[in-house]
């Protein structure tokens, strides 16, 4: 684990692409690939690193684009985890 945790934080730091933007694909991708967990820390860590509604929104429907019907299906479970943690 502390091998995949440095992994992490050195993917996901600033660079040519900002955490923020790192963290949206992130979550893209965890929709994509139906983690449930996936999405609640990337939705998490997206927010903080300065993501607002509006631009999770639009990441969800890019994940929805490229994994069809079942993207729909965590896509919103992506959006409820960013109600609960904005409501914070």
């Amino acid at each position: 684990m502390a091998g995949f945790s440095k992994l992490h934080n050195e993917a996901i730091k600033d660079g040519a692409l900002s955490t923020k933007n790192k963290e949206l694909i992130a979550l893209c991708i965890a929709i994509a690939v139906r983690c449930t967990g996936c999405i609640q820390c990337h939705v998490k860590a997206a927010i903080d690193a300065g993501a607002t509604r509006e631009e999770i929104c639009e990441a969800v429907g890019v994940a929805i684009l490229m994994s069809g019907g079942p993207g729909t299906v965590y896509g919103s479970m992506a959006l409820e985890a960013a109600d609960q943690f904005l409501a914070k």
